[in-house]
């Protein structure tokens, strides 16, 4: 009984993880369309065009050609580390993005600059 509960427990965790990662995804997507579609820039006021996920957990805001990616809560430095593999596998067949990176303030940066 125990090891049912725990097994329920961990699926409903991995489902929660997940949606809030398809949500950044999407959110991330967008942005990277938008450079490709819509904005030649976001400029330096791509601020203002921020997206919070629905749980708080992501902030997504364009800067330039650049899609900043931070974690809203105090993680250590391999959970940026896992979320930029997640990221770049995310990626990788996309000719529109040219290197997913960890930037010096601590957030991730999706670059799709030409």
């Amino acid at each position: 009984m125990k090891k049912t509960i725990f097994l329920i427990l961990i699926v409903i965790l991995a489902i929660g993880c997940n949606s809030s990662k398809k949500e950044l995804y999407k959110t991330t997507d967008y942005f990277v369309n938008s450079l490709s579609t819509e904005y030649e820039s976001y400029g330096l006021m791509g601020l203002k065009y921020s997206k919070t996920t629905e749980d708080g957990v992501y902030t997504v805001f364009p800067m330039g050609r650049l899609i900043n990616v931070k974690i809203k809560k105090y993680v250590e430095n391999d959970v940026y580390e896992s979320l930029k593999r997640d990221l770049l596998r995310h990626y990788k067949n996309d000719t529109r993005v040219h290197n997913v990176y960890i930037c010096q303030g601590g957030t991730i940066m999706i670059d799709c600059r030409n």
